[in-house]
């Protein structure tokens, strides 16, 4: 599988993250050493100010007997942000979202806007989570947030500031005013 990644400005990803496939990060992205994103079944593209931190993994699964489609996009929303370890391979991914550490979100979910996914929580069946759903316990129970979810900029911003000091970054390589890249 060849990768095609597109960056936009002013989002910051790490060399040492494993990108394999079509991934467009939007503007404002931020990505970690040791996240993954693999896009097998088709494209990816992550929404603006989205952070994906260490061992976080982001998969477009490719289901037995399918084959890479340029059509079957995963267009994941902005402001979401998957924590350290999570493994989420959702259909369709909202707008201000949380993957909580170690959590797992299967091929067969689609996640709203809104939503948190409890640490360590397994979700397998398939099933659409509404707006504001959080999910918590050993048992997987799910509730309505009282409350939306916060901003992540004052994380992002510090992150902006921090990474490039300790790591080496992909170069920005796309520009959406000009609609084409910039290899």
């Amino acid at each position: 599988m060849e990768s095609n990644i597109k960056i936009f400005p002013k989002s910051v990803v790490c060399e040492e993250s494993t990108l394999r496939g079509d991934i467009t990060f939007s503007s404002g992205c931020v990505v970690h050493p040791s996240a993954t994103i693999i896009a097998e079944a088709g494209p990816i593209i992550i929404g603006e100010n989205c952070i994906v931190e260490e061992y976080a993994t982001i998969t477009h699964r490719l289901q037995p007997g399918a084959s890479w489609d340029v059509n079957k996009i995963l267009s994941i929303g902005g402001h979401n942000v998957f924590e350290v370890g999570c493994n989420v391979e959702a259909s369709r991914i909202g707008d201000k979202n949380v993957f909580e550490s170690k959590c797992y979100v299967g091929s067969g979910v689609s996640v709203s806007s809104g939503c948190v996914i409890g640490a360590g929580i397994q979700i397998c069946m398939a099933q659409q989570l509404p707006e504001n759903t959080i999910v918590y316990g050993q048992q997987a129970l799910q509730r309505e947030a009282i409350e939306k979810q916060g901003s992540q900029t004052l994380q992002i911003d510090f992150l902006r500031k921090v990474l490039p000091n300790y790591h080496h970054l992909r170069k920005p390589n796309y520009d959406p005013k000009k609609a084409r890249s910039v290899v």
